[in-house]
């Protein structure tokens, strides 16, 4: 590394020091200061926390063993305090190897040996330094991703939501009679327009979950009623396909569950819409029942399973179903997000989802969530 690379990598990093010894504070300020770096200087456990919270340091050199509080527990807060980025800790040790081996389980990213040695510190500085500078830009690109995603989506719902209305008053003979050759025209474009912005709207939902913008309102959840609700919903797109659309209640089930309810229906319609657009013969079933644990004889989860005759999915499909843009080899397959969605959703509410399905055999997705007690 060349004198304006070292000189980059030093300016406005600030680095705090932890030491209850005076003298291994002033030894390790002064290797640091002739590099360039900014500094702050604690002398207990209680003290480094908050100037941690309260300045966010690029790096914090820390010293293992301190009165009341020692590094091991230091390191142990700044890593479960969600509201602080990313700071590499390089503890600074006496003690032999299960010292260290300890620290770096608590969360530390490296660790050196007291006496300290001037060089060997400067390069594990700089080597966090480095971490941190790479984390921190990776956390921006993804954030600016998310942004502009956000934006995006936005964007695009209000010209889909114009054309949406506007072709349904075309549809209506606002603008006068359409001929049978144009009306194919615009329920074709209709029906295309409404796939765009089922889309829109699903990866909108995607990034406000990944990006922490989701906010669930949880209640007390009838299933059986959001799942009657998807079946009524559904079942004329199963009839216009010549599908059988079932639905099976287990007698006395416990179907509360504490969730969102427009989200519960937002999977519900996922999977039975998903179950209905693959089949192409045969039947559709949904089911509710109860699973018991090995313990307890009272039902801790509601189960729904949604069973279709469809063409099955191949083993490769299934390992990527629930991933982010991964489609499937089925000519039909849609945009990938769907069950991505389904899952984030499930995974939100404390609960499971899977799939069993062999090719030609059709599909079983089951959703497991807690009982409401």
């Amino acid at each position: 590394m060349n004198f304006s690379e070292l000189l980059q990598l030093s300016n406005n990093k600030r680095i705090l020091i932890v030491d209850d010894s005076p003298d291994n504070l002033f030894l390790v300020q002064t290797i640091l200061a002739e590099e360039g770096y900014e500094m702050s200087l604690a002398t207990d456990g209680v003290a480094a926390l908050e100037i941690v919270e309260e300045t966010l340091p690029d790096l914090v050199l820390l010293d293992v063993m301190m009165p009341n509080m020692d590094g091991f527990e230091v390191t142990k807060r700044i890593r479960e305090n969600p509201k602080l980025p990313f700071i590499p800790i390089l503890l600074i040790t006496a003690y032999d190897q299960p010292s260290a081996v300890k620290g770096l389980d608590m969360g530390a990213d490296d660790f050196i040996r007291k006496p300290v040695e001037v060089e060997e510190l400067l390069a594990r500085v700089r080597s966090l330094l480095r971490l941190k500078q790479s984390v921190d830009e990776r956390d921006q690109i993804a954030r600016q991703r998310e942004d502009f995603v956000s934006r995006l989506t936005h964007d695009l719902r209000t010209p889909l939501v114009a054309a949406d209305r506007m072709l349904d008053l075309l549809l209506q003979g606002a603008l006068g009679e359409l001929s049978p050759g144009m009306s194919e025209a615009m329920v074709t474009m209709a029906r295309s327009n409404r796939n765009l912005l089922a889309m829109v709207n699903t990866l909108l939902e995607v990034y406000r979950y990944e990006a922490g913008r989701k906010t669930l309102n949880f209640s007390n959840v009838d299933l059986k009623e959001v799942i009657e609700e998807v079946v009524q919903e559904l079942s004329p797109l199963a009839t216009e396909k010549g599908l059988s659309l079932t639905y099976q209640l287990e007698e006395n089930i416990s179907n509360k569950v504490v969730g969102d309810r427009l989200e519960l229906h937002r999977v519900v319609t996922n999977l039975l819409g998903n179950a209905i657009k693959f089949t192409d013969k045969g039947s559709v079933t949904v089911c509710l029942s109860n699973t018991c644990n090995d313990e307890q004889s009272e039902a801790h989860w509601v189960t729904m399973k949604v069973q279709d005759t469809g063409p099955g999915i191949s083993p490769e499909d299934q390992q990527n179903l629930f991933k982010r843009f991964r489609q499937g080899s089925h000519k039909r397959s849609g945009s990938g997000l769907g069950l991505h969605l389904s899952r984030t959703i499930v995974d939100a509410h404390q609960g499971t989802i899977d799939v069993r399905s062999e090719l030609k055999q059709g599909s079983v997705f089951t959703i497991n969530l807690p009982v409401y007690k």
